[in-house]
């Protein structure tokens, strides 16, 4: 919207000009996000506390985390508000990308939003049925990866990019439809699995966000695209104004977030961050980096998966409690050393993502 703003008023002023380039756009979507969950942030807390909005504690987790029963939750919705803004005010509005990606974030939370509300405010202590919560998850993500199939302009938008491997990319075909979908779902419900501690998912959410803003831009400018081996998609370097802004709103939430957390995002926020970032590499054809970038995300749902597994098969646990971080939680170690030792993996697997930009 600013944009448009600028853009008429560029005959007048041609100091105006300097807003058409793409990587001040970027900068200004981190600080207009950022502005916003700063200042909105305070008053959604009291609001969430005046309603009893409250955390729930598992009666079987870690004892330390009965402290948290009643801190403010929901406040993903902050997070989405911060991210619409963001980017309606500095990207162009007439590129598609833009819009599937923020309607996509905005559905999937609507998605945790009444999950959040069946458990939070009608005290439902199931939320939203998991079969109900995946099938939306299903109609959203396959609405959107049907919508990208068939409106694809060049072979690049349908291609499997092998990383590290120069000019190597598998020809998907239709199978890009079940391909794409299980990397928007399995990424959504992986941050959301991750989310268990004060600030563990929305450190690398936002570490993995401005990766793969790096990854749009490349693939959205010709020349680099060109130098570096990468297929150029024209268009989809407008991605970098949403990932500024979901970096600019994540490190606006974790101000309020980090240990000891004043408020929690809920499924509304992990559910709708999850999917970006998987709707991103795919718009980007990065899916198998952010499987490395996202390697915490991926090693917290595993641990899920063989832990159900293994008990249903045995009777056994595999971990002493999981997601992940609980089993450490129960290991010993203090909260606030699993957050930052997993954020501390998570910038190391950013970096080698990053990497295989130029390792070709």
């Amino acid at each position: 919207m600013l944009l448009l703003l600028t853009e008429y008023l560029t005959p007048y002023y041609s100091g105006f000009n300097v807003f058409q380039y793409l990587t001040l756009r970027a900068i200004l979507g981190v600080l207009t996000a950022l502005a916003i969950s700063l200042l909105v942030g305070p008053m959604m807390i009291r609001r969430l506390s005046r309603y009893r909005i409250g955390q729930t504690v598992r009666s079987d987790g870690p004892q330390a985390h009965c402290v948290k029963a009643g801190t403010p939750t929901m406040g993903g919705a902050l997070i989405l508000v911060a991210i619409a803004a963001g980017t309606l005010l500095w990207s162009e509005l007439d590129n598609r990308y833009v819009w599937v990606v923020l309607m996509v974030t905005l559905l999937f939370g609507a998605v945790g939003w009444v999950d959040d509300y069946r458990k939070l405010v009608r005290k439902d202590c199931r939320g939203l049925p998991a079969r109900y919560k995946y099938f939306w998850q299903s109609v959203i993500a396959l609405a959107c990866v049907l919508f990208l199939f068939t409106t694809a302009q060049v072979p690049a938008e349908q291609e499997l990019i092998v990383p590290v491997v120069k000019d190597v990319a598998i020809e998907l075909g239709w199978l890009f439809i079940p391909f794409a979908y299980f990397v928007i779902v399995g990424s959504s419900n992986a941050v959301n699995l991750t989310d268990g501690l004060d600030g563990l998912a929305i450190m690398p959410t936002v570490m993995v966000a401005g990766a793969l803003g790096i990854f749009a831009y490349v693939t959205g400018n010709i020349k680099f695209a060109s130098y570096l081996g990468f297929p150029y998609i024209g268009g989809v370097g407008e991605l970098v104004v949403f990932c500024g802004a979901i970096v600019g709103a994540g490190l606006g939430f974790l101000w309020f977030n980090t240990y000891p957390a004043q408020v929690f995002m809920g499924d509304v926020g992990a559910l709708a961050l999850g999917a970006a970032l998987g709707l991103l590499a795919v718009l980007v054809r990065q899916e198998l980096v952010l499987f490395v970038m996202g390697g915490v995300f991926v090693i917290e749902t595993v641990s899920v998966v063989l832990q159900v597994a293994s008990f249903k098969l045995t009777g056994k646990r595999i971990f002493r409690m999981a997601p992940l971080h609980h089993h450490f939680e129960l290991k010993g170690w203090p909260e606030p050393r699993v957050i930052v030792r997993f954020w501390v993996i998570t910038v190391v697997l950013v970096l080698i993502g990053l990497a295989t930009l130029k390792i070709r």
